[in-house]
C-alpha cells in the first residue's frame, strides 16, 4: 500500500509498505529531506537517494520488539502473524516522535489522528497485559503498537495525561520498585529526569511515568543521533556521542557525568543507547538539549537472589564494560553532594508498608537492597576521593593497566 511518510503536517516521501512484512519496498519523492529520520540518508554517499535498509530498519524498529514478555500470545489473540503488521494499523504513531504515515489520497491531519491530543484505544494495552480474549473487532489506533523494549508495557490516559506503564520480570518483579527508588535518587542529587510512581493492578506491581515527550518535542535516542555519521579512528563510542552532540550544538557532557554517577550507584545493567539522548523541536528541527534521565529499573541486582548481589559481575553499558570503568570518563564530581542521600534507605523500607510487596519483595531482601546500596554509595566517595581530572586522551583511551583499574574502582562491583 503506498503512504506518505509524515512528520507532523510535513509530507516528507512517499514510501510503499507491504502491509504482511511491514517492508517499504521503494522510497520516492523526498520532499522535505532535512525531516528524514536521522541516519537513514547514508553517510558515505552525498547524493540525494534515501538508504533504504536504514529506512527499514528505523520502521520496523518502531514495532514491539520479539522480546517483549508474552508478546506470542499477544500476537495470538490479535490473529497476527508480527509485531511489524501493527505498524500501518496506527499509522505508526508514537508518543516519543511526530512520524506516521498516510494512506496517499487520504486528507487526514496531524491534528486529527496524533495520540498527544486525540484519545486512543485500550484494546491493544489489554492484549499485551494478557486481560483480554479473541476478538474481531479490536480497535488498533493506540501508541502501543509503537512501543519498545522488552517487559510488559502499556500506555494510558490518566487524569487527562499519557502516562506508561511497566511491569516488572520474574521472579522479583523489582523494576518498578527500583524506578521508584532512582526517581527519589535522582530527586535528593538534583538530576533531571522523570518521576516514576508505584501501581498495584491485580496485586502486580507497576511503574507509572508520563510522558515527558509533547507535541512540540521529540526524543531522539543517541543510538539514532549515532546514525548521523560513522565513528572516526580517534573516536571511542563515548566521543562519538559527545562529538555528535557538540556538532549540533549541544553540550551533553553535563549530562553524562550525572548520569554515568548515577547509573553507579544503582548498579543500572540496561543503560543502553536507546534509553538516553536529546530533545528536538519537531517542527523547527532545532535541537533543544539532553533528554531527562528516565527508564532506570534494570538495576539493583533485580533478578539475582541475595546471595548473588556480591557474587555476580555486574554488567554495564554504554561506554565501558564495568562501572568502575565509565566513573573514569566523568569530567567533574562538582555537582555531586552524596550527604544528600543519608536516610535514601527509608524508600525501599517504605515499600514494606504495603502487605502486598513481600509477594515480590521481602523483607530480607530489602535489608540487603539497603545495605548495598548505602556501600556503593560510601565506595562512591572513596573513588572520587582518590580520582583525578580526566582529559581527551583517558577518555580515548579503551584500555586500563592493573593500576589504573584498581584507582578507578574496577572489579569492585
Amino acid at each position: 500500500m503506498k503512504y506518505t511518510l509524515m512528520h507532523k503536517n510535513i509530507c516528507v516521501a512517499d514510501i510503499d509498505i507491504d502491509e504482511d512484512t511491514a517492508v517499504i519496498l521503494s522510497v520516492d519523492n523526498i520532499t522535505a529531506k532535512e525531516h528524514l529520520p536521522l541516519g537513514v540518508v547514508h553517510p558515505l554517499r552525498h547524493q540525494e537517494t534515501v538508504d533504504k535498509a536504514a529506512l527499514n530498519k528505523w520502521w520496523t524498529g518502531r514495532s514491539i520488539p520479539a522480546s517483549r514478555m508474552g508478546i506470542n500470545d499477544a500476537l495470538e489473540t490479535l490473529g497476527i502473524h508480527n509485531s511489524q503488521m501493527l505498524l500501518t494499523k496506527c499509522l505508526g504513531l508514537s508518543l516519543s516522535d511526530h512520524y506516521w504515515v498516510r494512506p496517499v489520497g487520504n486528507d487526514m491531519t496531524w491534528e486529527s489522528v496524533n495520540f498527544f491530543d486525540n484519545n486512543f484505544s485500550d484494546d491493544i494495552g489489554d492484549v499485551l497485559f494478557g486481560t483480554t480474549v479473541k476478538s474481531i473487532s479490536f480497535d488498533y489506533s493506540s501508541p502501543d503498537n509503537t512501543s519498545d523494549g522488552n517487559l510488559q508495557k502499556r500506555w494510558k490516559i490518566i487524569d487527562a495525561k499519557r502516562c506508561l506503564l511497566k511491569s516488572g520480570s520474574k521472579p522479583y518483579r523489582q523494576q518498578p520498585f527500583n524506578e521508584v527508588i532512582a526517581s527519589a535518587i535522582l530527586d535528593k542529587l538534583g538530576i533531571d529526569h522523570i518521576p516514576y510512581t508505584l501501581m498495584w493492578i491485580d496485586d502486580k506491581p507497576y511503574s507509572v511515568c508520563e510522558n515527558f515527550v509533547t507535541k512540540h518535542t521529540e526524543l531522539i535516542s543517541a543510538a539514532r543521533l549515532l546514525q548521523i555519521r560513522p565513528k572516526e579512528n580517534n573516536e571511542n563510542e563515548y566521543l562519538h556521542v559527545v562529538n555528535i552532540c557538540k556538532e549540533l550544538g549541544i553540550d551533553i557532557v553535563p549530562m553524562l557525568d550525572r548520569m554515568i554517577v548515577f547509573d553507579y550507584i544503582i548498579a543500572n545493567e540496561d543503560r543502553h543507547f536507546g534509553n538516553f539522548g536529546l530533545l528536538r523541536d519537531p517542527d523547527t528541527l532545532e535541537w533543544l538539549g539532553a533528554a531527562p534521565l528516565f527508564d532506570n529499573g534494570t538495576s539493583l541486582w533485580y533478578d539475582r537472589q541475595t546471595f548473588q548481589f556480591l557474587t555476580d559481575e555486574i554488567k554495564c553499558k554504554p561506554f565501558k564494560k564495568t562501572h568502575g570503568e565509565q566513573l573514569k570518563l566523568v569530567t567533574s564530581f562538582d555537582w555531586l553532594d552524596l550527604s544528600k542521600l543519608e536516610g535514601i534507605e527509608d524508600v525501599l523500607h517504605s515499600f514494606l508498608e504495603d502487605e502486598r510487596t513481600p509477594m515480590f519483595v521481602g523483607r530480607r531482601r530489602v535489608e540487603a537492597l539497603s545495605h548495598e546500596l548505602r556501600k556503593r554509595i560510601d565506595r562512591l566517595a572513596q573513588i572520587i576521593q582518590s580520582q583525578t581530572p580526566v582529559n581527551e586522551m583517558d577518555m580515548n583511551d579503551n584500555d586500563l593497566d592493573e593500576d589504573e583499574a584498581e584507582s578507578y574502582g574496577m572489579g569492585m562491583t
